[in-house]
C-alpha cells in the first residue's frame, strides 16, 4: 500500500507540471503568423498567441523569437483536448520589457524613443531653415516697404 501511495504522489507531481498558472521552461519549436509553438516538459506542445509574446505591438513573431530558443512561459489554459495556451509576457512581468525590446533591436524605453525623435526633428528643422534662408537670399531678405 505504501508503494501505491508513493506512485500517486509522483503522478500528481507530473500532472501538476502543466497546469494553469505554472511558469515553465520550454523551447520554441515553430513560429507562425499567429504565434509560436513551444515544447514543454514531457514533450507536450503549447501555443503562445501573438498577443502574448510581448507587452507591445507584435507585427512579426520572428522579431521576438527564434526556433530553438529557450523561453519561460506561463500556462494560461489547458483544455479537455490537451491544447495548452501559453504566455511569454505574463511569465516575464518581473523582468520587464527591456529584454524583448533589446532582442528586437528597439530602444530600451519610451524616453529613449522620445529623445531620438527630438534629436531627429531638430536636425530636420535646422536643415529646412538653412535651405529656406538660402533661397530667400539670407536673413531678413524680405523688407516691408
Amino acid at each position: 500500500m505504501a508503494v501505491n501511495v508513493q506512485y500517486h504522489k509522483e503522478e500528481s507531481v507530473h500532472s501538476m507540471a502543466i497546469e494553469t498558472g505554472n511558469v515553465l521552461e520550454g523551447i520554441v519549436t515553430g513560429i507562425t503568423k499567429f504565434g509560436a509553438f513551444v515544447e514543454l516538459p514531457e514533450k507536450k506542445v503549447g501555443l503562445v498567441h501573438i498577443s502574448e509574446v510581448a507587452n507591445e505591438y507584435v507585427k512579426d513573431v520572428h522579431d521576438f523569437l527564434k526556433v530553438g530558443e529557450k523561453v519561460s512561459v506561463k500556462v494560461l489554459s489547458v483544455d479537455d483536448t490537451g491544447k495548452v495556451g501559453l504566455s511569454i509576457k505574463q511569465s516575464q512581468e518581473n523582468e520587464g520589457k527591456k529584454e524583448l525590446r533589446r532582442r528586437a533591436g528597439m530602444p530600451a524605453s519610451f524616453e529613449d524613443q522620445l529623445s531620438r525623435f527630438l534629436k531627429d526633428s531638430e536636425a530636420r528643422l535646422s536643415d529646412l531653415k538653412r535651405n529656406t534662408e538660402s533661397k530667400r537670399g539670407g536673413r531678413g531678405a524680405r523688407r516691408a516697404n
